[in-house]
């Protein structure tokens, strides 16, 4: 027995210290929550949040505005959370698939689901598409975006909600990308926005994206606000949407 406890002990002090006695990456690791390996997933299932009520705001000129609000959307379903995603001014082009990679990947994720409202192209931009078709597909979006806050505010933000249920039964999160871009193209007005945010229930997370140009309206509004900046961009560069990382 003696012999046995006194091997153990060496092999212990072996795989925790290095050559200067200082521990090894691997005792450092055992040292961690996970104790140095992946936790086990757990399954999905209902939940409701206990903090959830903020309003955030992701602007600028760089890339990850909708990456960063979309992030959140699945680390919320991952609680079982009920998250919806309501897409301004993303109807496609040339350039990007009819179905984008998130739209698969949110369909697979129990409690996420998500609607697009956007026109084809891009609003302004001389490609052929119909400015005043952006403005009636941009009001509708707003008008869908009013019911869902409406929703929301009837419905019991405190207690889990079915994970397949319809979004205007409520949800726990609500992502209204590129709205942003929407106020700051004229499509949508920008105290309309204001009034949406003030009227949304306590215990509702609001998340908007989009716009090059800050969104001083939100000022004193959102409880966070992001300047996506950009130091470098690919696209100035001539590359082009690529799959898989912008859509």
């Amino acid at each position: 027995m003696t012999t046995e406890h006194n091997d153990t002990n060496a092999e212990a002090e072996a795989s925790t210290d290095g050559d200067d006695g200082t521990p090894t990456n691997d005792d450092r690791a055992a040292r961690t929550p996970g104790g140095g390996s992946a936790p086990e997933p757990e399954p999905i299932e209902p939940g409701a949040p206990e903090e959830f009520g903020l309003v955030q705001a992701f602007w600028g000129d760089g890339k990850g505005k909708t990456t960063a609000a979309m992030g959140m959307g699945f680390r919320a379903a991952g609680h079982g959370y009920r998250v919806h995603m309501l897409q301004f001014m993303k109807g496609g082009a040339d350039s990007v698939d009819g179905v984008r990679g998130e739209y698969n990947a949110i369909t697979a994720v129990p409690g996420f689901s998500y609607e697009n409202a956007g026109h084809y192209g891009w609003h302004g931009l001389l490609d052929g598409s119909a400015d005043d078709e952006h403005a009636a597909k941009a009001t509708a979006a707003f008008e869908r975006a009013e019911a869902l806050v409406a929703a929301a505010d009837e419905a019991d933000l405190g207690s889990p909600l079915p994970l397949d249920g319809d979004p205007e039964a409520g949800v726990h999160m609500l992502i209204l990308d590129e709205l942003l871009y929407a106020a700051d193209r004229g499509l949508v007005d920008p105290e309309a926005v204001v009034d949406l945010v003030e009227s949304k229930p306590e215990g509702l997370e609001l998340v908007l994206t989009g716009s090059h140009d800050a969104p001083d309206y939100l000022d004193g509004v959102a409880d966070l606000i992001t300047n996506v900046r950009k130091e470098a961009h690919p696209f100035d560069a001539g590359q082009r949407a690529r799959r898989g990382t912008e859509y």
